[in-house]
């Protein structure tokens, strides 16, 4: 797998990142082992990952398997703080409390003694911006990370999260910033992937494939075992199943048909070809689902179809 830096940083990750959002609940641990190996079979390095993922399963889970490949020193563990369970409900904690907390209990589930990427997992407007970035700053200097991002940031908290930190001297800059970004959200381009071109970010793409919508399952209607189809999902899914985003989603059935190649490639190959994108994270309930997502990073859009998917996709301008 071709492997790219993370902005003008020195970290190098796989241009694909294995996501483990559902890793201990929908996926268990079977079908993870199965991913893990399929992932490293082809070279894929970036693992991203979070306390909160899978009802708090997730990570002892990953933990157990990278320590029976013995693969720990060969894959990034980018890991985020941000949320947590409280109840019945899932909240914001952007405190330095809150944040090393759940950085610690990561250390400990991960069974590990560093992360190479430790991230904000979003902003928390009830704690002071300059409190969470204190956060990161004091886990480098702990040496309990090795590299410090964001996810979910806008232009503005990118820029001022950027600013801020750089100068610390117990601090390394940011370099990343984790974002929702596809052929069917462009949002991005608003502002932060100005921001992050302009301060040396790169960018990590999270749903790269817009919630599933652009593998094509749903142009003919909603699968049953389709994620879709589950309560509380299918409203995260229908969002995009609308009548403003069907011309750029037939149009990508279109490309892939003439190239030979599914859907779901043709959408990953153009957004590689995005301005700071250092990584899209693919995250596959099954590991057929994730070998063929794999796949995406031997294809090369051609310029002319590049540019018409770019057009046909463009967001109207503010």
């Amino acid at each position: 797998m071709q492997l790219r830096r993370v902005g003008r940083s020195g970290l190098e990750v796989s241009r694909i990142g294995l996501g483990t959002m559902t890793w201990g609940a929908d996926t268990d641990e079977y079908d993870a082992a199965d991913q893990l190996t399929a992932f490293r079979d082809v070279g894929g390095t970036l693992i991203d990952t979070a306390p909160i993922y899978g009802n708090g399963a997730c990570e002892p889970l990953l933990g157990t398997l990278l320590a029976q490949a013995d693969c720990r020193d060969d894959v990034v563990l980018a890991g985020k703080a941000g949320f947590v369970r409280r109840g019945d409900s899932i909240v914001k904690d952007g405190s330095r409390r809150g944040l090393l907390a759940q950085l610690d209990r990561s250390l400990r589930d991960l069974g590990t003694d560093h992360l190479d990427l430790w991230q904000i997992h979003s902003p928390d407007t009830s704690v002071p911006l300059e409190e969470s970035l204190a956060a990161l700053e004091h886990a480098v200097a702990t040496g309990r990370t090795r590299y410090v991002g964001i996810s979910n940031f806008t232009g503005w908290q990118t820029a001022f999260s950027h600013t801020w930190l750089a100068p610390r001297a117990a601090a390394l800059p940011l370099i990343s910033n984790q974002v929702e970004y596809s052929l069917v959200n462009r949002d991005p381009e608003d502002d932060v992937v100005d921001a992050a071109e302009y301060l040396g970010m790169g960018l990590f793409a999270w749903s790269p494939l817009g919630r599933g919508v652009l593998t094509g399952k749903y142009r003919t209607g909603t699968p049953g075992d389709s994620r879709g189809a589950q309560p509380g999902w299918d409203e995260f899914v229908g969002q995009y199943l609308t009548p403003e985003r069907s011309g750029t989603i037939e149009a990508l059935a279109r490309a892939a048909d003439g190239l030979g190649v599914p859907m779901g490639h043709v959408a990953l190959a153009w957004l590689f070809q995005r301005p700071t994108v250092a990584a899209a994270i693919v995250g596959a309930r099954t590991t057929d689902q994730l070998t063929q997502n794999l796949g995406a990073d031997s294809v090369d859009l051609p310029g002319e179809i590049l540019a018409a998917l770019d057009d046909v996709s463009q967001k109207e301008p503010r």
